[in-house]
């Protein structure tokens, strides 16, 4: 049974080649895909539940000589997430686009994305990290530069070149850890690392190439004018998926490959460039004029959040305190992928129908768009952390994580973020709802409006009310400590 391991990842290779030779026929291969993909993923989140992490050694080559998949509680959590991601903003594509030569392009880049990014997170080798990552970022870079326009280009042409900036900062760490150890193979490497300069330079190494694709503050800087000039349902999947592929990487390095190398003040110096990213980027999306934009510069200051918690589960010692934490943090990362799609598309939708994104333009949208506005409130409590979305509790463990650990200067930028983000997103709403005639009433396509709804959902109420259920399956073994039978 194992072998399904390979369906996540063969399900969308090979229907991006078919839609690449099928052009007329793109859209529903692509939605065939994708449904495809989700009934996988779920399957395998399933057994990973019931029988614990799953290991498979393709062409039976053992692991370190051949490339080897594994699942474990972490791994197919994500999976789960980004398949339901990348279905929603693929139904919501087909109103998107609606030139035959744009689906023709997008459907192929976004399937091999899909591979790239399902692969990364099955990948049991470092190398194999390297290669999917790469072609992870390629196939971003694809999609972001779709709209075709002077600044979309530029974006990603940045994007592109700090992309692979990163990438060769990560490429040096692994051949680096190969010559000190002699295998590339994770679960062996976590045996053999020691706290030794090789292991602290390969791993800084991989780090700086991480932080940088991940856009975390002061590397943030390719990041908002990328997303915010790539088309609406690219944008949506940069911000929830691309960028958690790297952060991915760094959690599970931190926590568990490198364990026994980090140090507490690397911890400290994430958990600062998080809590500057969480100021810096809250201000600027307050200021920011444009819908997409305020929506980058938001990214830029949740991922923030998620550095908070290195130096917490850093001074928390192994057990039920610990696994709170760690759980929390993955319950805001899965909150924020589906606020910040459905925030993307909800915008999207505004761009489309009124022809413009100026938030100070946004009168009569409340009006017009009652679906659209009521999606973009949605999100707007999940990002600022309101009751019941999920982000609620996984702040709440932020608190308590820090008054716990005496680590209290994290409490101020918890809340002073918080009361940022409830200020820009009742900014959005307040000119939503304004008297103006800034967007006329225009009828709204299903296909665009339910997925960014349905998404909304996700971040608000199911990953509020089903919290429990999540963070028993990630915890205590999202980061397995054991072999994969």
């Amino acid at each position: 049974m194992n072998n399904l391991l390979t369906l996540p990842v063969m399900i969308p290779l090979g229907f991006s080649l078919l839609a690449l030779l099928w052009p007329r026929r793109a859209t529903p291969v692509g939605i065939l895909a994708l449904l495809a993909t989700l009934l996988a993923s779920a399957w395998l989140t399933w057994r990973v539940s019931g029988n614990g992490p799953m290991l498979l050694a393709l062409g039976g080559w053992e692991p370190g000589l051949g490339i080897a998949l594994y699942a474990d509680a972490l791994s197919s959590t994500l999976l789960l997430m980004s398949s339901v991601v990348a279905l929603a903003a693929g139904i919501y594509s087909t109103g998107y686009f609606r030139a035959p030569g744009d689906r023709a392009r997008f459907w192929p880049l976004w399937l091999l994305m899909m591979t790239a990014l399902h692969a990364l997170f099955l990948s049991g080798d470092l190398f194999n990290l390297y290669v999917t990552l790469e072609l992870l970022g390629l196939s971003a870079v694809a999609l972001a530069a779709l709209g075709g326009k002077r600044k979309a280009v530029e974006a990603a042409l940045r994007y592109l070149i700090l992309g692979l900036l990163g990438s060769l900062l990560f490429l040096a760490g692994v051949t680096l850890t190969y010559a000190g150890y002699g295998t590339l193979d994770l679960m062996k490497l976590r045996d053999l690392l020691a706290p030794e300069p090789v292991a602290w330079i390969a791993l800084a190494l991989m780090i700086s190439g991480l932080l940088l694709k991940t856009a975390l503050f002061p590397l943030h800087f390719w990041l908002p004018p990328a997303h915010a000039n790539a088309p609406a349902p690219v944008s949506a999947v940069l911000s929830a998926l691309v960028v958690k592929a790297a952060f991915y990487l760094l959690l599970r390095f931190w926590l568990e490959i490198f364990e026994d190398v980090v140090t507490a003040f690397a911890a400290w110096l994430l958990g600062i460039l998080g809590a500057m990213a969480v100021l810096w980027g809250s201000w600027r999306a307050l200021r920011a004029v444009r819908l997409k934009l305020l929506a980058a510069y938001s990214t830029v200051a949740q991922l923030g959040y998620l550095f908070l918690f290195f130096p917490l589960l850093a001074a928390l010692p192994a057990g039920a305190a610990r696994d709170t934490a760690l759980g929390a943090l993955i319950l805001m990362a899965l909150t924020h992928a589906f606020a910040k799609s459905a925030l993307f598309l909800a915008t999207g939708v505004i761009q489309q129908k009124a022809g413009h994104d100026r938030i100070e333009d946004l009168g009569g949208a409340a009006r017009a768009l009652p679906v659209t506005v009521f999606t973009l409130a949605l999100a707007g409590v999940a990002l600022i952390g309101l009751p019941p979305s999920g982000a609620f509790l996984a702040k709440w463990q932020l608190f308590s994580a820090a008054i716990a650990t005496g680590q209290w200067l994290w409490v101020p930028v918890i809340a002073t973020g918080s009361l940022l983000a409830a200020a820009y997103v009742f900014r959005i709403l307040g000119y939503a709802f304004a008297p103006a005639e800034g967007v006329t009433y225009r009828i709204a396509d299903g296909r665009e409006e339910l997925p960014a709804l349905i998404l909304a959902i996700l971040a608000t109420l199911l990953l509020g009310f089903g919290s429990v259920q999540l963070w028993e399956f990630v915890t205590p073994g999202a980061l397995a400590a054991g072999e994969a039978p």
